[in-house]
């Protein structure tokens, strides 16, 4: 009995290993062109309120800076750590990004539905827990950084700064 739980807790660990790194090597290793800043899941909506609702309601500013940047593991990844320039080039890539990352984390957290295939249905619900703890911060850092970002673009462009 404690053979088979260890066995089944070694798949599990192992399965989101693997979905962790796939998912965010495909989402390194697809082209730019693939997430549009402008599609309609990275819009911003009007309950975010440019982000203030990630800083009053989740507190974002204490805690965003805490998570790892998955991107500074593979060849070819934008560290989203630090904004390093400030020309309209560079930030166009940082939001587009910021998408890339978004997508990346809602793959992981929708792929977590796979653990009820093996598991008991309580543990594929522990494993859905774990697949939002581990991927919605992630998700509001990548949504409230491009709105910053965007604010930040749209106040460059309304005082005539050339893009």
């Amino acid at each position: 009995m404690t053979t088979d739980i260890i066995i089944l807790a070694s798949v599990n660990i192992l399965a989101w290993l693997v979905i962790h790194i796939g998912f965010a090597w495909a989402g390194v290793k697809s082209p730019a062109s693939y997430f549009k800043p402008h599609a309609w899941l990275y819009q911003t909506f009007f309950f975010e309120k440019n982000g203030i609702l990630y800083e009053n309601l989740f507190l974002i500013k204490f805690w965003k800076d805490r998570l790892p940047d998955g991107a500074a593991w593979f060849q070819g990844g934008f560290p989203k750590k630090n904004m390093i320039q400030a020309d309209f080039d560079y930030l166009n890539r940082f939001i587009t990004e910021t998408c890339r990352g978004e997508l990346v984390h809602w793959a992981v957290f929708m792929a977590s539905g796979i653990f009820f295939l093996w598991n008991e249905p309580w543990v594929g619900w522990i494993m859905v827990a774990y697949g939002m703890a581990a991927n919605f911060p992630c998700i509001i850092v990548q949504r409230y950084n491009r709105n910053r970002l965007r604010s930040i673009v749209a106040k460059r462009k309304s005082n005539g700064e050339v893009v």
